[in-house]
């Protein structure tokens, strides 16, 4: 078995993310919580106030041996908007930035390089403005918002926007669609 990594996404609510990231293949774990932001231990109303500057995000643990990072890379990037600056859809605030934080030094070459192709390839037509950082005072969310979609699937939210994310993953990668 191969040595399980750890990625952090930023993609808009991690309600959503979330719901697309835990149907992955080779995806072993995911968690909402917040990053990249200085205070410690924030909760969901203080991110939501934007004043913490920390950033909605999911904690994806992978099998190496299952997805690539570049798989994982091509899913968040057909799943959320790289192009605007602090939203997605009808969110907005720096907690809703595009961004991605890496654990190793391995993940940012990976990362440098999709994004480096994608530009190069004007795949979205506008500059990608995702930040992509070393990961820093990341913290869970709390319990209520762990799974959110699936314990929530009528919630209004969910249907609009959720809901539809994963049917757009499903649809896109159905070879990496968990079984």
């Amino acid at each position: 078995m191969s040595d399980l990594q750890t990625i952090v996404l930023g993609g808009g609510c991690f309600w959503c993310t979330e719901a697309v990231f835990v149907k992955v293949r080779g995806i072993t774990d995911v968690e909402s919580g917040y990053s990249n932001g200085q205070t410690r231990n924030p909760t969901y109303e203080q991110v939501c106030d934007g004043t913490t500057g920390h950033n909605e995000v999911v904690k994806l643990t992978y099998d190496p041996a299952q997805i690539s990072l570049g798989q994982i890379l091509e899913i968040f990037f057909v799943i959320h908007d790289p192009t605007t600056l602090n939203r997605q859809g009808n969110d907005s605030g720096a907690q809703y930035r595009s961004g991605i934080y890496y654990t190793t030094p391995e993940q940012k070459q990976v990362i440098d390089q999709m994004i480096r192709q994608m530009t190069l390839d004007m795949l979205f037509g506008k500059p990608i403005v995702t930040e992509v950082l070393p990961l820093d005072n990341y913290w869970p969310a709390e319990e209520y918002h762990q799974d959110f979609f699936e314990k929530n699937p009528n919630q209004g939210y969910c249907v609009a926007v959720a809901g539809p994310k994963v049917a757009k993953f499903r649809k896109t990668f159905t070879d990496l669609v968990k079984a």
